[in-house]
């Protein structure tokens, strides 16, 4: 269920002519589509929380909300390039783990010199194996659980619930918290209460996913259904 290349691309800039040069850099390249482009970065936060987005191009100096304050407010974070005139907001730019930062007016070629490096990480992300741990405090004592082992987690009260092939773990944590933590290419956020591992679901069943092997059944929000059906189960080809 790991998504496949062409890549999702969201498109932001204020400028109409740094668009079209990045929309024609893009129809020349393989492996990217474009699924949306933003004059406005407010339009922008919409689209990164509702749709799903891989790769995000993303100006800084832009009226209203910045490039950088944007990719901050967004809980489930795209690979990022910035495409920018200011060199000088370049370290924060990395701070926030952009793959690239273009200084413009850029190439072709050096444009392609970024892209590779978004798909190296889009690739590391979409790996069939996680690898890494998630540590956690429960009972007074710190645990570590590897990303492989969880299948859902659940907020319960001020504590959530972590549910793995053996068992769970509860922990006195905040369920947003976590999944800023969590590799996002792997787990998604489907309800306000619950974070499911993608490589489990294996159905959605009316309003509630269903895991392999389990009886467990995770609810979906209504205003997140559509992203999680794109997220899980429809391919690039449907």
């Amino acid at each position: 269920m790991n998504r496949q290349p062409p890549y999702r691309c969201l498109l932001v800039d204020d400028e109409h002519f740094a668009l079209a040069l990045l929309e024609k850099f893009i129809a020349d390249t393989p492996g990217l589509e474009i699924i949306a482009t933003c004059r406005s970065p407010i339009r922008a936060v919409e689209i990164l929380q509702n749709e799903p987005v891989d790769l995000l191009f993303l100006d800084i100096q832009m009226p209203v909300l910045s490039g950088t304050h944007l990719l901050r407010s967004v809980s489930r974070k795209p690979v990022a390039i910035f495409t920018t005139a200011y060199a000088q907001h370049a370290a924060e730019a990395f701070d926030l783990d952009a793959v690239d930062y273009l200084l413009k007016p850029y190439s072709f070629e050096r444009f392609t010199r970024a892209v590779n490096k978004a798909k190296d990480a889009l690739g590391r992300r979409d790996a069939p194996g996680i690898g890494g741990c998630l540590t956690v405090k429960a009972d007074r004592q710190w645990v570590k659980i590897p990303f492989d082992d969880i299948r859902y987690i659940e907020g319960w009260k001020e504590y959530v619930k972590i549910f793995t092939g053996s068992g769970k773990v509860v922990t006195l944590e905040s369920l947003n918290n976590l999944e800023q933590t969590l590799p996002a290419g792997h787990f998604l956020r489907v309800h306000k209460s619950f974070i499911v591992a993608k490589g489990q679901v294996e159905r959605l069943d009316g309003e509630a996913l269903v895991l392999t092997g389990s009886e467990a059944r995770i609810p979906v929000a209504r205003a997140r259904k559509k992203e999680v059906i794109g997220m899980l189960f429809k391919s690039d080809n449907d």
